[in-house]
């Protein structure tokens, strides 16, 4: 029995016994040796396969699994051109390059990558080259060849035609393949994925990572969510389908979806920025809700972005009033049933020249947004891409939600009040909310 797997099957304590006999250079090569350290699930599945899908929850240990499966593609099997792919630019560079368990940070110093940022390119001593692309960008993957590819988060990827490039460049080398790691969301790319015979699926839970995590993670968040449909979904890694009695569903929202060059900024005859503003700011604040929608000449209806986050009030304010500039918006929208004048008043510091509207809510949130769904329902709204955090709301908003667990659906209050704005307004007169110039 090869020493590396007598290793992987000693119990942890007997393990670092056997390791600190060791000689200082055999030690360090074994502290690399993948397959020692994994857990089963972590090991790429044998037998012939064009996509492991490794689906599971939060602290899984995907992310590592992904990067180690990347090292053996360079080190064990000689292959050449490989894509790392994540959500937007700074997650690539963050999590798959730079994170913990990133590809510089497991890489052995005799054997690490060179890595350009400038270059959007990693480079190891035997010639191999990883080249970075952001799922923001799909045109970027028209053209390159590859014979391996990592997928980060694929079910947060805003436009899944970034998938669709990719695989056409997937194409080098006799067996070509990629592995992709992600919390589940059942988007129509997650689904399709599944049910392909050419895929893998490896699913996991949080707990099976449990000795590498924080104990105060299990006593303060995942206690907090267990038992829960988003735990389900971010623990137990499971593809929760529809939630009974939201207002939209995830398969309705794929029916609506549309890709950046079917309809441009130049075909819409009016723009608004929404806002929905945290009291507080933090990380146990609400969020500020802040999307970007337009309606064109038809009035049919196009979600352009979702910027929600996190801010303080200056920091809100300078993202909502770069977007009014960037997609040349007519005017921003506000909600100031709980920040009063603060509202206009931050905006203004930002941007004394924007176009600031008031709006006040004049009844609880599920109410006011009873009317977008209907527009959703009649096919006259669109979204521009996928995005995630904004849609798991949409689709978790229910009349009894916790909100202790799922948080304040601030992304969709910003949502209702651009499409309040644009459309809604026309027809409900005072029965939904009031507005006014500011």
């Amino acid at each position: 029995m090869p020493f590396a797997t007598s290793l992987a099957e000693l119990d942890p304590e007997l393990r670092e016994e056997a390791l600190t006999a060791l000689p200082p250079s055999e030690k360090a090569r074994y502290l690399y040796t993948w397959p020692v350290w994994a857990r089963p699930a972590q090991l790429p599945p044998e037998g012939d396969w064009r996509v492991w899908l490794l689906l599971s929850g939060r602290g899984f240990g995907k992310t590592r699994a992904g990067g180690e499966w990347v090292r053996e593609q360079v080190e064990v099997h000689g292959r050449k051109r490989g894509a790392l792919v994540a959500p937007t630019a700074a997650d690539v560079r963050d999590i798959v390059v730079e994170g913990e368990s990133g590809l510089l940070a497991i890489s052995p110093p005799w054997f690490r990558p060179v890595y350009e940022p400038s270059k959007r390119r990693l480079t190891w001593p035997n010639g191999a080259v990883c080249t970075l692309y952001s799922a923001d960008e799909p045109n970027r993957l028209r053209g390159p060849q590859h014979d391996f590819a990592w997928c980060d988060e694929l079910a947060s990827w805003r436009y899944p035609e970034a998938w669709d490039m990719l695989l056409f460049g997937l194409r080098l080398g006799r067996e070509p393949q990629a592995v992709v790691t992600t919390t589940p969301r059942p988007t129509k790319l997650i689904r399709e994925l599944i049910a392909k015979s050419s895929t893998v699926v490896t699913r996991g839970s949080t707990y099976e990572n449990r000795a590498n995590l924080a104990p105060g993670f299990f006593a303060d968040i995942i206690a907090a969510y267990e038992g829960t449909t988003l735990g389900r979904q971010e623990i137990w890694g499971e593809v929760i389908e529809d939630v009974a009695g939201a207002l939209w569903n995830r398969r309705q929202l794929d029916g609506l979806r549309v890709g950046p060059s079917d309809i441009t900024k130049e075909e819409l005859k009016l723009i608004v920025v929404a806002i929905d503003p945290a009291v507080t700011s933090g990380e146990e604040s609400d969020e500020t809700g802040i999307v970007v929608a337009g309606v064109d000449e038809d009035g049919v209806g196009y979600v352009l972005d979702d910027l929600s986050g996190r801010y303080p009030p200056e920091e809100w304010a300078t993202k909502a009033t770069n977007a009014y500039h960037r997609w040349e918006a007519d005017r921003i929208v506000g909600e100031v049933n709980n920040g009063g004048d603060l509202v206009q008043s931050v905006i203004r510091q930002a941007d004394p020249e924007v176009k600031f509207r008031k709006v006040h809510a004049s009844r609880g949130k599920y109410v006011r947004a009873e009317p977008l769904s209907l527009l959703y329902e009649r096919g006259r709204v669109h979204h521009v891409g996928m995005f995630g955090a904004l849609e798991d709301q949409m689709c978790n908003f229910t009349p009894d939600m916790d909100r202790k667990i799922m948080g304040s659906p601030d992304r969709v209050d910003a949502l209702v009040w651009a499409f309040y704005e644009l459309i809604i307004k026309k027809h409900a007169g005072k029965k939904v909310a009031t507005s006014r110039e500011a």
